[in-house]
């Protein structure tokens, strides 16, 4: 049975850093692509970051330059390093896995989702 354990979510001030963490297990093999997502109460579920097996990753543009996506492949653990937060980064963030090709920050493409950890931003 695949699952994925997320946690290390929290509550910051702007400007704060978090880094939460993902845990895989059950997977036959390594999944192409790995990522996070995000949903606050009030919009729809959106890619924020993913890294394939080639380690390439792709970045919502809000949050290039500011979220560093990282996976440990001896561990299967998935990382988000998150500085410089926003009010507007509040949500709660999932992990999901992706079977196969090609590595899009697409919800409907992933085949596996963990259970969410909960990012606050405010003052």
């Amino acid at each position: 049975q695949v699952q994925l354990a997320a946690s290390w979510g929290g509550s910051v001030q702007p400007g704060g850093s978090l880094r939460p963490s993902c845990v895989l297990s059950g997977y036959s093999g390594s999944p192409k692509c790995i990522a996070w997502f995000r949903q606050a109460s009030w919009q729809e579920r959106e890619g924020v970051a993913a890294i394939d097996t080639s380690v390439s990753s792709y970045y919502n543009p809000y949050v290039k330059g500011r979220f560093t996506i990282a996976r440990d492949g001896a561990t299967n653990t998935l990382y988000l390093q998150m500085n410089s937060l926003k009010p507007e980064d509040t949500g709660t963030y999932y992990c999901a896995v992706k079977a196969g090709w090609p590595c899009l920050l697409q919800a409907s493409g992933f085949n596996y989702w963990g259970q969410g950890t909960q990012v606050t931003v405010s003052a």
